[in-house]
């Protein structure tokens, strides 16, 4: 244990002194870290034992994921996202529908082992686009403001979406329900999930600003703990939506959109050190699954589950993408560039580890084709995100 405390620890250390270089370079700090991963783990030194629990994994990824939506959330740029709603709204409503349609297809032409909801469940769990691996994207200002602000709030949402689809094609394939119930179940999940979200979100921001303004007023604050007031409701929004039944996705997104628009004035330093944590989380995140997930997803991989996964991430992810942005004026490289970054991650791991401890007949390999296709989206979008984004921003900035 200790070994690998150590390992982490001076891992962690180094990499912070040398992460700005890293960041502006070709690679991405999610590569480096799941690359460490397989280094420690069975694959590679053997530092860590393979017998790591999934539920450690989806817990990392769920923190992970609930801060990285409430802070890229709050620091959203509101004004630019009123004047470009249409494109996040096409994207949720049609391209999400559209990803999953194609990814049943690509399934059953490519895994035919699958049962048909065995597919649906694949084609869900690989549909929602992960905002901590698109943060190099989201964040960069070369990018034109409309780009970034519709990827943003469309991985913000997407997975939250995505959780009551999940969860009837589960019950579905494990037989819990017929197909008769699922149309009532799927709106009561989705109802759920939504509602539930928003109203835990709003609520936790709400009081929270109220707290802050008020302590403030009064001079409570230290300078210690305002440090973990954006964590403290990130994860509340999150937990209270989980507990309730809704989608704590949803909640933290939505929580931290309100956040943003209430608290315009101290947002950004209150937000820097809540990034800084979820950094970490993200760090050991990656570095679990490269140490304990991605190996054994290795030796269980096919050719079917690996031109899977490259369908997964092009045609089924840009083909719908490029579509529900026709006539909104984007340009052809805008298309394809919101299309090809849609990144898998955080979001595709938790369904992955839910989808496997219900023991499905093609569970494991189910999670093999997840796991191919977050390591193949590491690879392809963290080697391509820093290159193209700024050749298209000045591209983009020299025709307006």
């Amino acid at each position: 244990m200790y070994e690998i405390l150590a390992l982490l620890a001076g891992f962690a250390a180094v990499y912070s002194v040398i992460a700005g270089r890293v960041e502006r370079s070709w690679i991405s700090g999610p590569l480096v870290f799941v690359a460490f991963g397989l280094a420690m783990g069975p694959a590679g030194f053997g530092f860590w034992d393979s017998d790591v629990k999934g539920e450690m994994l989806s817990v990392l990824a769920e923190f992970t994921l609930a801060l990285v939506l409430f802070t890229d959330a709050a620091g959203a740029n509101l004004g630019v996202l009123r004047r470009t709603s249409k494109l996040p709204l096409r994207l949720l409503t049609i391209g999400l529908p559209l990803t999953i349609v194609l990814g049943y297809g690509a399934g059953w032409a490519v895994l035919r082992d699958l049962g048909v909801f065995e597919i649906a469940l694949l084609a869900t769990m690989l549909a929602p686009t992960d905002a901590a691996l698109g943060k190099g994207v989201i964040t960069n200002e070369s990018v034109p403001a409309s780009v970034r602000e519709g990827l943003n709030v469309e991985s913000g949402l997407n997975d939250g979406i995505c959780v009551p689809i999940l969860l009837l094609f589960l019950a579905l394939a494990s037989g819990e329900i017929s197909g008769g119930g699922a149309a009532q179940r799927g709106l009561t999940l989705f109802i759920a999930a939504v509602g539930i979200g928003v109203a835990c979100g709003a609520v936790v921001s709400i009081v929270g600003i109220a707290l802050i303004r008020l302590a403030k007023r009064h001079d409570w604050l230290g300078t210690t703990w305002i440090r973990i007031t954006v964590i403290g409701l990130a994860l509340a929004s999150f937990g209270s939506a989980q507990a309730l039944g809704g989608s704590g996705f949803i909640a933290s997104f939505a929580g931290g959109l309100l956040f943003g628009a209430l608290d315009r004035s101290h947002k950004q330093e209150l937000l820097e050190e809540a990034e800084g944590i979820g950094d970490t989380f993200a760090l050991l995140t990656w570095v679990l699954f490269g140490a304990a997930f991605v190996p054994a997803a290795l030796h269980d991989l096919t050719w079917p589950v690996l031109v899977y996964a490259l369908l997964s991430l092009t045609v089924v992810r840009m083909l719908p993408v490029f579509l529900v942005i026709l006539g909104l004026g984007a340009s052809t490289e805008a298309k394809l560039f919101m299309g090809w970054f849609g990144p898998r991650g955080l979001a595709s791991i938790v369904f992955a580890v839910m989808v496997s401890e219900a023991h499905l007949p093609h569970g494991p390999l189910l999670s093999t084709t997840v796991v191919v296709t977050v390591l193949l989206s590491i690879l392809m979008h963290g080697v391509t995100a820093n290159p193209w984004a700024r050749s298209f921003g000045r591209r983009a900035a020299a025709s307006s």
